[in-house]
């Protein structure tokens, strides 16, 4: 093969340096299924014209967000991005496939990361902020290895309100490092008692505000219960946008906050490329994962932007890294900046109230549908309803109406058939009263 120079000779000795019995072996942690050794169905030889054809057959199956009314969320949201979001971060200035270190060709990249970090920590309410990491979910599982770092102790208990895609990479995390995860069962009213489970060996409480579900809460208490047991609060938080309305995670005591940022400069795009937002207090930040961007003079005394803090293992000895975390997610991370700064305070807290008045409206008509329960006291932009019947199927009728009403809980919790009647229902800026108005009669119609 001319791109693969490697004989069998070279990978047998390979093999045996690394103590291998053959290639094979190194994909172990892989699930069978999952290594697609039977071949894919798809055929192997086709024109340029054939799988453009294809390719824009299969395209044309999906339903974009755009073209119907939308309802969906549980953690990615669909928001109006201004044009010049785009125009922005696709100048040659920032459009980059590498992310540049040196201070002395990089000041615009670093500059705009320090305007990143202080917005994240501005809207939550935290000391400190790092340079982005890839998404909300990954972010959470780093908050809770930072907080097993910070307090010396090795179990996190997640509350029932944490998205369960969130949870999952947690517990992926913990079940290769030795550290153990207590998380309470899903909680669509936002009535668990979480206080009572911390105790001496807890290293973090995490909870999601919203909730997965919509609920909203106040965690001064859970806050002032984890402090005392020597523990840290985590708050999770996947919509970024209700920052503008609710109380800050920092200003209900909040240790460490991982969100997700897509809410901000960044579309849905088949869910992803996302940004990750991680904010925590000060004295923490020798234990904080990713990088940190910061404001200096130069020798001749001008203002000037550099790598302040950069505990990875590229830059020091592994031993010492905080996380093995690549890169920040910097084009998202600028989308986000731009976004914000086009908002200002003002706006985005307009902009916020705007997303919740909408969501109120959407909940008033579908409580007003027989045999639909509107299950929150409190929400912000997406809240929980009860159908009485199977969600799954009635979200697919209404589908075949051209609406897409939202997600069902059993699509996120598949093993608890309790949840099966509720759906998760999402309302932004972007909806309008007839969007509302052809939900609330297709369902009553559908139901």
């Amino acid at each position: 093969m001319r791109y693969l120079p490697l004989t069998e000779s070279d990978r047998r000795a390979m093999l045996a340096t690394i103590g291998v019995p053959s290639v094979d072996s190194l994909f172990r942690e892989v699930p069978e299924a999952a290594r697609g050794y039977g071949g894919f169905d798809l055929p192997n030889h086709q024109g340029e014209l054939e799988v453009e054809r294809d390719l824009k057959a299969l395209a044309a199956r999906n339903l974009p967000a755009g073209s119907v009314p939308f309802f969906l969320g549980a953690g990615a949201y669909r928001h109006h991005v201004p044009a010049s979001v785009d125009a922005i971060i696709q100048r040659g200035e920032f459009l980059t496939s590498y992310t540049p270190y040196q201070p002395e060709i990089a000041q615009g990249t670093l500059q705009y990361l320090f305007e990143f970090q202080t917005q994240a920590a501005l809207i939550t309410g935290m000391e400190v902020a790092n340079a982005s990491m890839y998404d909300g979910s990954t972010a959470a599982s780093e908050a809770v290895m930072m907080a097993h770092r910070v307090t010396g102790r090795k179990k996190a208990l997640l509350s029932g309100g944490l998205h369960p895609h969130y949870r999952a990479i947690i517990e992926t995390r913990a079940r290769y490092d030795g550290t153990s995860v207590v998380a309470a069962a899903p909680d669509p009213r936002g009535t668990e008692q979480l206080i009572e489970r911390i105790d001496n060996e807890t290293s973090c409480v995490v909870v999601q505000n919203p909730s997965v579900f919509g609920q909203l809460r106040d965690l001064g208490e859970i806050a002032q219960a984890a402090h005392a047991k020597g523990a840290l609060l985590v708050v999770v938080v996947t919509e970024a946008l209700s920052l503008g309305l609710i109380e800050p995670p920092g200003a209900m005591g909040a240790d460490i906050v991982a969100a997700e940022g897509q809410s901000l400069g960044n579309g849905l795009n088949f869910g992803g490329p996302y940004v990750g937002l991680f904010a925590t207090r000060e004295r923490f930040v020798r234990q904080m994962p990713g990088r940190l961007s910061g404001e200096t003079v130069d020798a001749d005394g001008q203002r000037g932007w550099v790598l302040t803090l950069s505990t990875r293992e590229q830059h020091i000895r592994r031993e010492k890294a905080t996380s093995n975390i690549c890169t920040n997610a910097g084009l998202c991370a600028l989308a986000f900046t731009v976004h914000l700064t086009l908002l200002g305070e003002a706006g985005f807290r307009t902009l916020a109230a705007l997303n919740h008045a909408t969501a109120c409206s959407l909940a008033d008509r579908l409580a007003a549908v027989p045999g639909v329960e509107v299950l929150n006291a409190g929400f912000f932009n997406e809240f929980t309803v009860r159908l009485g019947q199977p969600a799954a199927p009635i979200v697919e009728k209404l589908a075949a109406h051209g609406i897409l009403a939202g997600v069902p809980a059993a699509r996120l919790w598949p093993e608890r058939p309790e949840l099966a009647d509720l759906l998760l229902v999402a309302a932004t800026e972007t909806n309008t009263d007839s969007d509302i108005d052809a939900l609330a009669r297709a369902l009553h119609e559908v139901l």
